[in-house]
């Protein structure tokens, strides 16, 4: 059993094209850490204060972790980029994003395709921010909210009383076959429903649906599918990639849903491991916890995060009692978004790596790609996939 947990825009510090991106001096765990001092006593024992000198986290002097930090090379700070390249896929051109809104082809383009007579917004805004300045004029008039933000997504938003789901979800699919397509093809279209009334407007988080580019080549779940290992997402990982190579996917209400759904996958697999080893198997695990990001990154609430943080770090016992023996645990981020800088978006950082394994803890240092994880679970399985990283997998020779 192979469980990745993405703790979604956790990053630990800028990376060394930061600026490029406009990114210098984000440190999103450096800086949460440093303003709000939250205790995590777990990730410590881990080894999270070996990867860097980090506040209030101390570098134990026998982690239980190999620890270190990984570099994305993928053109691009959005989620599906670094899960692209979490799984193999690294991207030389990033997806297209719209700072100044979508241009006027593309608008058009919508209208025509939907029926609807004009869209509402069309800038890069905070999905809260949006609804809230266009809500009321969309219940009057049934124009849906159309948005973007620093990220290569194509956001619809609509309020369920004005707008069935049916109907938001049928624009949405609209817009991703015919619409985001070419050099508009965006890495996510997404349904944005929301209820309530003027003044108080709430997203509908649980009723969300992204509908991803396909990937171009294959990503590793579907190698390691094709191989006979069984794979199971929990949370919107299956949404980044077009449903590609997932045999089951589990949605989730929030970090401690998500911690919870991970828990029980690992026991479901951990009852038939030894059955499906004996059959070339296994079960490879793939969590993405969202709130980080969603929740406090976007909206710059370093206390909001510094509290998931803590919510995490007391759940972590749980995911190690889960593990088998012979099984890895594999802690990460995506991406940085920096709760702490004027910018609401994701910030260009490297992201720290834990894995638990039954072998002696090691310094894994500076992977010079996130394709290392998709080479260290290909090789753990046995299974022959082409990624473009190196394994950090203990077998000597096995370097993929």
């Amino acid at each position: 059993m192979y469980v990745s947990i993405i703790l979604d825009g956790v990053g630990i510090g800028e990376a060394p094209d930061a600026a490029a991106y406009g990114d210098e001096g984000s440190d999103t765990l450096g800086h949460v850490l440093e303003r709000c001092r939250p205790r995590l006593p777990n990730l410590e024992r881990l080894g999270l204060g070996c990867i860097r000198p980090l506040p209030g986290i101390e570098c134990v002097p026998r982690p239980l972790a190999s620890h270190g930090r990984m570099q994305e090379v993928s053109a691009g700070k959005d989620s599906t980029t670094g899960h692209w390249e979490f799984a193999g896929i690294q991207l030389t051109k990033p997806f297209p994003t719209y700072p100044e809104g979508f241009p006027p082809d593309v608008v058009a383009a919508f209208l025509r395709e939907t029926g609807c007579h004009r869209i509402l917004g069309n800038r890069p805004e905070s999905g809260t921010v949006i609804i809230d300045a266009f809500g009321e004029e969309h219940l009057a008039t049934g124009d849906p909210i159309v948005y973007t933000s620093a990220d290569s997504v194509f956001q619809i938003a609509a309020h369920v009383d004005k707008i069935p789901l049916r109907t938001l979800y049928s624009w949405c699919e609209v817009a991703r076959a015919r619409v985001c397509t070419g050099a508009h093809g965006v890495g996510r279209v997404i349904a944005r429903p929301f209820t309530g009334a003027p003044g108080a407007f709430r997203r509908l988080s649980e009723k969300r649906r992204d509908y991803a580019r396909a990937p171009h080549t294959m990503p590793l779940q579907q190698a390691l599918q094709q191989a006979g290992v069984r794979t199971v997402c929990v949370g919107k990982i299956a949404d980044l990639f077009a449903g590609v190579g997932f045999d089951e996917v589990v949605k989730t209400k929030g970090n401690v849903d998500g911690i919870r759904e991970t828990v029980a996958a690992m026991k479901t697999a951990a009852a038939t491991e030894k059955v499906a080893e004996k059959e070339g198997g296994g079960t490879f695990i793939w969590t993405n916890l969202i709130d980080f990001d969603q929740e406090y990154g976007h909206r710059n609430d370093p206390e909001g995060f510094s509290r998931a943080l803590e919510e995490f770090d007391e759940h972590l016992p749980a995911l190690l009692d889960a593990l088998p023996g012979n099984g890895r645990l594999l802690i990460s981020a995506d991406h940085g978004n920096d709760p702490t800088t004027a910018s609401t978006d994701h910030s260009r950082e490297f992201v720290p790596l834990l894995v638990v394994s039954p072998h002696a803890s090691r310094d894994l240092g500076t992977r010079a790609t996130f394709a290392d994880h998709a080479a260290s679970i290909a090789d753990y399985f046995g299974v022959p996939y082409s990624s473009g990283g190196k394994s950090f997998e203990m077998s000597p020779g096995r370097d993929v």
